[in-house]
C-alpha cells in the first residue's frame, strides 16, 4: 500500500464523474468556463488538498511513514493519510477550505457559518483503522483535521480527541509528539498498515491516473487564466468608459456655462 498516491481514490472519482460530462464549446472555451461541472468541483477541490499534505508528509524524517488514500468501507470511502512514527499513529483527515472562515468550538465545526460533521468523521475513520489493527498490533490511533488554505481559524474551544491543524504546521506539529512507540512496534504496525489484506479490496489505480488528472488540472487553471483576463479586460474598459463619459460631461458643463455668459 505504499505506491498508493495522495487523493488517489477522490481522483479516481472525480474522473469518472467528469467522463459524462459534456464537453465545452469553443465559445466556452474562449471564455474561460471551467471544464468542471457544479458537482464535481468539491471533488476536485478535495484531491488538490489530498495532494497538498501529502506534498508536505514528505517531509517528514527516516522514522516515520505515511500511507495515502487507504480502501476502507464502502467503494467511495478511503482513509486520507495514515502517518506513523515515534509519536504513535495518526489518522489525517484532510480539508480544502481555501478562503473561508473556521470556527471550532468543542463539538461544532463550523465552514462559513455552516456546521460541518468533519469532527465525528475524523473520529470515525480514527476507530475504523483501530478496528483493523485489532489484535494484531492495538495501538490508539489519533484522529487529525488538517486544513488547507483557510481564510482563518478561530478555536473558542478545542476538540477533546480531534486535533485540527493548518497544513503546514502539520510536520512540526507530529515532530513534538512524545515518544509512544518503539522502532519494533512502529514496524509491526507499518506492516499491518502496508499489507493489502488488511484493506477493502481494490482495483489499484490505472497508472495514467496521475496523468489524466494532471491535463484536468491545467484545464481548469487555464479556464480560471482566462477568467481573471476576461475580468480584468472588463474592468479596463469600464475604466476607460468612465473616463471618456467624465471627459464629455466637463465639455458639456463647459459649453453650457459657455452659453449662459453674457456677451461683451
Amino acid at each position: 500500500m505504499h505506491d498508493r498516491a495522495p487523493g488517489a481514490l477522490v481522483i479516481e472519482q472525480l474522473l469518472s464523474l467528469q467522463s459524462s460530462a459534456s464537453p465545452r464549446s469553443g465559445a466556452a472555451r474562449f471564455f474561460g468556463v471551467s471544464p468542471l461541472t457544479d458537482d464535481n468541483a468539491s471533488w476536485y477541490l478535495g484531491a488538490l488538498g489530498e495532494i497538498a499534505v501529502g506534498a508536505i508528509l514528505r517531509g517528514l524524517p527516516d522514522g516515520w511513514t505515511a500511507f495515502h488514500a487507504l480502501p476502507v468501507g464502502t467503494k467511495a470511502s478511503d482513509i486520507d493519510h495514515i502517518v506513523t512514527g515515534p509519536g504513535g499513529v495518526f489518522a489525517i483527515n484532510t480539508k480544502r477550505h481555501e478562503g473561508k472562515p473556521i470556527w471550532i468550538a468543542d463539538r461544532t465545526f463550523m465552514v462559513s457559518g455552516h456546521k460541518q460533521p468533519h469532527l465525528r468523521n475524523a473520529e470515525y475513520d480514527a476507530d475504523r483503522i483501530e478496528r483493523l489493527l485489532g489484535d494484531r498490533m492495538p495501538v490508539p490511533v489519533h484522529p487529525v483535521i488538517v486544513l488547507v488554505d483557510p481564510k482563518s481559524i478561530v478555536m473558542k474551544k478545542s476538540p477533546e480527541r480531534v486535533t485540527v491543524i493548518e497544513a503546514r504546521h502539520l510536520v512540526r506539529w507530529l515532530m513534538k509528539r512524545p515518544v509512544v512507540l518503539t522502532p519494533d512496534a512502529m514496524g509491526e504496525v507499518t506492516a499491518v498498515l502496508a499489507d493489502p489484506t488488511t484493506w477493502r479490496p481494490a482495483t489499484p489505480p490505472g497508472a495514467d491516473l496521475m496523468a489524466r488528472f494532471a491535463v484536468l488540472d491545467g484545464e481548469v487553471r487555464a479556464a480560471r487564466r482566462l477568467q481573471r483576463l476576461w475580468v480584468l479586460g472588463f474592468s479596463a474598459a469600464a475604466a476607460v468608459g468612465l473616463f471618456a463619459l467624465l471627459q464629455l460631461v466637463s465639455q458639456l458643463v463647459v459649453a453650457s456655462l459657455a452659453l449662459e455668459l453674457p456677451a461683451n
